[in-house]
């Protein structure tokens, strides 16, 4: 049996659940494709995900800031709780690294929350440090825990209000260009809509190669995490994301236990990712090299997918080669903060309207996510 819509978003993950609400919102007619049981399984829920305005490349950076009016007050109904709860953000130094705590400074320095604090004061911070280990540190004022089920949620319920289908076990397994309109075979059935929108996560670039568009040279990697329990001296509740300046491991409390990370990035092919025992044991070692910690077990371990371009900006925009597919790809470890403000670009583009001038207020440049860039 046939099914005719406006629009199929394929993945429905932060970035495929945000932008089929908004397009859903605006009227049209929209199917959304999940290859899983459930929206969210992979990159989504697995997200320790912190709302951080110095973080990323710039175009992130302008993203993450253009959407804090809608974390801080999202549309009524949107959801139960609140979206947000303060979360301070430390980048540390070891002496060595000076140079990237200044580079870092400096071009976080747009946000207006940044401080560089001295060894005394980051370990004030955060008592976990050890002794001698960092010179300084990057303060960020700004940051804040994201609560992520609540926000793929309630975009998901916004896209059911909006009368948006979902339809799960629903891999897409060939797409096509029939005359004005898409035909997107699916283990779900077949579909036809007028637009095609790729929010595949790490499959993006297989998608894009089953419509014959161009690749933007998308890497999956590999993030492993772990829990660990917190030191009974200690209770740290309120401590920072302790995050190394040069992203070589991070540290978080997490309902009372501690979420670590060796902030590794090993490129794979699109899986369900699982954590190797070498990266459990690598993000060990170097979170009792900087934290006056003794692991004795890992509580719980899991992996998950990040997807990145070359620039490590994601790609928002209509393929330059084939008709009506819009790239929504290449998040990266940015998407679940920029979804408010990315989420509404891309309807924006998709509807074929001007950019919300809220985003272009903060210097964010629609051309630094088009998907020729990425081209030879």
């Amino acid at each position: 049996m046939q099914k005719h819509y406006d629009m199929a978003v394929i993945g429905a993950g932060i970035a495929g659940a945000s932008v089929a609400a908004r397009l859903a919102d605006a009227g049209k007619k929209v199917v959304l494709l999940e290859m899983e049981t459930q929206p969210g399984y992979h990159t989504t829920g697995r997200s320790a995900a912190v709302y951080a305005p110095s973080y990323g490349p710039a175009p992130i950076r302008a993203l993450t800031r253009a959407s804090e009016n809608f974390f801080v007050s999202p549309p009524h109904g949107f959801a139960d709780c609140g979206l947000f709860s303060p979360r301070l953000i430390m980048m540390i130094a070891r002496t060595e690294q000076q140079h990237s705590l200044r580079q870092l400074c400096d071009e976080a320095s747009v946000a207006g929350s940044i401080s560089v604090i001295d060894e005394s004061e980051l370990r004030k911070t955060n008592p976990l440090v050890r002794a001698g280990y960092a010179a300084a540190a990057m303060l960020d004022r700004a940051g804040q825990d994201i609560d992520v089920s609540a926000l793929h949620q309630g975009f998901l319920g916004m896209f059911k209000a909006a009368s948006g289908e979902l339809l799960t076990n629903a891999a897409v397994t060939a797409l096509r260009r029939s005359s004005d309109h898409w035909v997107l075979e699916s283990k779900a059935g077949q579909v036809h809509a007028q637009i095609v929108v790729n929010a595949s996560g790490a499959w993006a670039d297989l998608i894009g190669t089953m419509a014959g568009a161009e690749s933007i040279g998308l890497v999956p990697k590999r993030r492993t995490a772990a829990l660990i329990k917190t030191p009974e001296q200690f209770d740290a509740t309120h401590y920072p994301i302790t995050i190394d300046i040069d992203e070589q491991f991070y540290l978080k409390p997490d309902a009372g236990r501690l979420l670590i990370s060796p902030a590794d990035e090993t490129p794979v092919n699109p899986c369900d990712a699982q954590p190797e025992e070498l990266d459990i044991a690598v993000c060990v070692d170097r979170i009792e090299a900087a934290f006056d910690l003794q692991i004795q077990s890992i509580e719980s371990k899991w992996a998950g997918l990040r997807s990145f371009v070359t620039d490590k900006s994601p790609v928002a925009g209509f393929s330059a080669q084939v008709e009506g597919f819009y790239w929504l790809a290449g998040q990266g470890g940015y998407g679940i903060q920029t979804s408010p403000a990315l989420s509404d670009l891309a309807a924006a583009q998709i509807l074929g309207r001007q950019a919300p001038s809220y985003i272009l207020d903060q210097g964010f440049r629609p051309a630094d996510l088009a998907p020729e860039r990425q081209m030879p």
